[in-house]
């Protein structure tokens, strides 16, 4: 129980330790994150989760290193949905390149403390109910077939309860300051419309999670797998924003391949009712090939340009 503990602890403390020297030390005045810079954030958080990865294996055995494994390339996989979402607040809001990091980053430790409470209650619940595995199952093939049918729409932040909500009760100010989150007007502290920026993506992670956490559960109903390989890969996405941000476009195949994941973890959680367990060395070669082919059917048949587009660029 104490060595539980410690690795809660010290996983926790090291991550912290990294997210302060990302914020206070290469990041401590606000400037455009260039996508150089993203790319190679990208990869030292990748390095580290592959190391972490390898400490598993060791310690714990080749099984144990595979779920972790598996649990961060779906969970980051499905993250990337998060980026589609992030960048339409971003535009809606009107949010400077230079301050969209700092909203990321606060945004990333909500998502700690939000992720931390839905996956230990999940797992608690699986053990103790494990018929919920099938109703997770069930769930997401619900929402892959919702994702694959379903037409891609704008989104207004405005009409999200939220926002709504904020400002209702949150004394915002006219305008912000910066990348500040509360300001001084009017003789009183008030939250800057960029606090309502960070309470949109905080929302959006928490919608995204009811999807990604349960799919984690159908490889693993270790809390501490689940959590860490969340951290790990939410840790990479943050800078990988800043990667992909103009490239979001040409993966226009991606939610087929996203689509395919959730159906496939969830029938494989369905199917241990009849106590079919697909290994997790397959899972992890299905999810890995389905991202590869989905990728690359996006570059090999690139999205058609709608006709209005093909007018408005033929003017400019």
């Amino acid at each position: 129980m104490n060595t539980q503990v410690a690795l809660w602890v010290g996983f926790n403390v090291f991550v912290l330790a990294m997210l302060a020297l990302d914020l206070g030390l290469f990041h401590r005045k606000d400037h455009a994150v260039t996508p150089k810079e993203a790319g190679l954030w990208t990869l030292v958080w990748i390095t580290l989760s592959l190391i972490f990865c390898a400490g598993i294996w060791h310690y714990q055995g080749p099984t144990v290193g595979l779920q972790w494994l598996t649990a961060y390339v779906v969970e980051y996989a499905l993250s990337v949905d998060n980026l589609f979402v992030f960048l339409m607040v971003f535009s809606y809001f009107r949010v400077a390149p230079e301050h969209q990091h700092r909203v990321l980053f606060w945004g990333i430790l909500g998502a700690f403390v939000m992720r931390a409470g839905l996956i230990i209650a999940g797992t608690a619940l699986v053990k103790q109910f494990h018929w919920l595995i099938y109703l997770f199952g069930a769930f997401l093939v619900f929402t892959a077939v919702k994702m694959l049918v379903s037409k891609d729409e704008e989104m207004d932040p405005e009409q999200k309860g939220i926002v709504k909500f904020a400002r209702r009760v949150l004394p915002v100010a006219r305008q912000g300051e910066g990348s500040r989150f509360m300001v001084q007007e009017d003789g009183r502290s008030k939250f800057t419309p960029l606090f309502i920026v960070l309470l949109v993506v905080e929302a959006t992670d928490l919608l995204f999670a009811l999807d990604s956490i349960p799919a984690v559960l159908g490889i693993s109903q270790d809390a501490f797998i689940i959590y860490t390989s969340n951290v790990c890969a939410i840790l990479g996405l943050r800078s990988l924003f800043f990667v992909v941000a103009s490239l979001m476009e040409k993966f226009h195949f991606l939610k087929v391949g996203l689509s395919a994941i959730l159906g496939f973890v969830g029938v494989k959680m369905l199917i241990t009712f009849f106590d079919i367990h697909v290994p997790i060395g397959i899972s992890l070669g299905v999810i890995a090939g389905v991202l590869v082919a989905a990728i690359v059917a996006s570059l090999v048949w690139p999205k058609q340009p709608e006709p209005g587009q093909d007018r408005e660029s033929a003017k400019t």
